[in-house]
């Protein structure tokens, strides 16, 4: 499909990247990095993204919204058609900015250059009616808000929150899935934190960790400190689970000098793997991504790290490996519920019945990294799941399956990142609230603004 220029560059490139999400062609987030976004302006860019993650976001709610304007709201619409009119609405309601008659001109010759000149009629009336009928809003109303996010959400999945973690936690994941994720980086030093400061980036202190700043103005990543990876973009959440596994501790609990042997079953995009590097500098690190491009790019991200890291193309599943390593991290692939307000199409493909799919290949990782394992030495294994049958109960499979392995509280790893000044006091104290009666740790997407996450950890005995 090609689109000329009668549409602006923006509104063309998310109609191009909304349409084959749709048509379930490719991911938004590898077409947002794409080189057709990177050839725009810097604000042509702003846009697009704005356009598509808003309009993934709530995509569910704009159909309701639409749908009952057309003279058959149950009728299947060609997919060209379909997205002109979620993008055009998704501007009318909530990108008070834009005029209207860009949002409804421009979403009606999106239409026409897509090959629907027929249907292109239809989209004008419809965008119309919704243009007259309501002006746009950003729903500053809290109970507004509540509402429309948790109709933004398919309702399996609002059921499923409710009956697991309470109504009001299912509104605020609801909430936070409807929400610009904060932009958190690392920082190893207080130079670094200069640099940028220099370069006009306001930073903020994070929630959990000391080293983790939220970026809250300027633009990160026009730096030159960016671009030479002097400072990385990394949820902190994200950045908790490496901090967590990398913790050295004996069978009783008590921190032992370091690791030589340490194991990242599921290494790529390697944020993780290049904090469980640089907390423990004397050991070798092997890193396995099943994916050879993605273990390209893992390669290429930490190539200053080489000489102590082992790359390996390898199925966590089939890790062959028996009593090698001192610790394992085993951040298994999963269905990503906890990161919905990152990935927001996640919630249009994902099916309940995936969920059993997921757990099977889960258990099969757990189970390889707990015998690449020496004993007494542990495996944590993370999701970013929020999901029971991918957390807890792969867990409980495992172990009931597994007569040398036992589940490990996380509360002393907690207490070790306080004591070296890893975690704040006040994080420390709020992490172990979250803590489940088998020591395993929630972090909840409404609770320190990271993504949600599953994380426990096993020893072998």
């Amino acid at each position: 499909m090609t689109l000329v220029a009668q549409v602006s560059p923006a509104r063309r490139e998310a109609f191009r990247i909304l349409l084959a999400v749709e048509q379930g062609q490719s991911h938004s987030d590898d077409l947002l990095r794409g080189k057709a976004v990177s050839a725009l302006s810097a604000a042509d860019r702003n846009l697009t993204t704005a356009l598509v993650m808003g309009v993934l976001r709530w995509q569910i709610w704009l159909d309701g919204w639409f749908r009952p304007t057309l003279k058959r709201p149950n009728a299947k619409l060609d997919a060209e058609v379909l997205t002109a009119l979620r993008l055009g609405a998704f501007q009318l309601r909530f990108l008070d900015r834009i005029p209207a008659h860009a949002a409804i001109d421009e979403s009606v010759e999106l239409a026409k250059l897509a090959g629907q000149r027929f249907a292109s009629g239809m989209v004008n009336a419809v965008l119309r009616k919704l243009a007259a009928n309501a002006a746009p809003i950003d729903m500053p109303d809290e109970a507004a808000f509540n509402q429309a996010s948790v109709a933004a959400h398919p309702a399996w999945m609002v059921e499923r929150w409710a009956a697991h973690y309470g109504e009001d936690c299912a509104r605020a994941i609801c909430r936070h899935g409807q929400t610009q994720p904060a932009l958190v980086v690392r920082l190893e030093t207080a130079e670094v934190e200069n640099e940028l400061a220099r370069a006009g980036v306001a930073l903020a202190p994070a929630e959990l960790l000391q080293c983790a700043r939220a970026v809250v103005g300027g633009d990160l990543t026009a730096t030159e400190t960016f671009r030479d990876g002097r400072v990385r973009i990394q949820d902190e959440g994200s950045q908790l689970i490496a901090e967590l596994a990398g913790v050295p501790l004996g069978r009783d609990g008590e921190e032992t000098q370091g690791y030589d042997r340490i194991l990242d079953a599921c290494a790529a995009p390697g944020g993780k793997t290049l904090i469980l590097a640089e907390r423990h500098p004397q050991a070798r690190v092997v890193a396995c991504e099943w994916s050879a491009p993605r273990l390209r790019q893992l390669q290429e991200r930490l190539a200053a790290h080489e000489a102590r890291i082992d790359f390996r193309l390898a199925d966590a599943a089939e890790l062959q490996e028996d009593s090698a390593f001192d610790v394992a991290l085993a951040d298994v692939p999963c269905s990503g519920t906890g990161t919905l307000g990152r990935n927001p199409e996640i919630r249009h493909r994902l099916r309940v019945d995936d969920l059993a799919r997921h757990a099977e290949r889960q258990q099969t990782i757990l189970r390889a990294a707990i015998r690449a394992v020496r004993p007494g030495g542990r495996v944590v294994y993370s999701t970013c799941s929020l999901e029971p049958e991918e957390n807890e109960q792969v867990i409980d499979t495992v172990l009931k399956q597994t007569a040398d392995a036992r589940q490990l509280s996380l509360e002393s790893n907690i207490d070790a990142l306080r004591t070296n000044n890893v975690l704040t006091a006040a994080a420390a104290e709020r992490l172990h609230r979250q803590l489940t009666s088998q020591g395993a740790l929630h972090l909840l997407p409404d609770r320190f603004h990271t993504d949600g996450f599953f994380i426990a950890q096993i020893e072998r005995i």
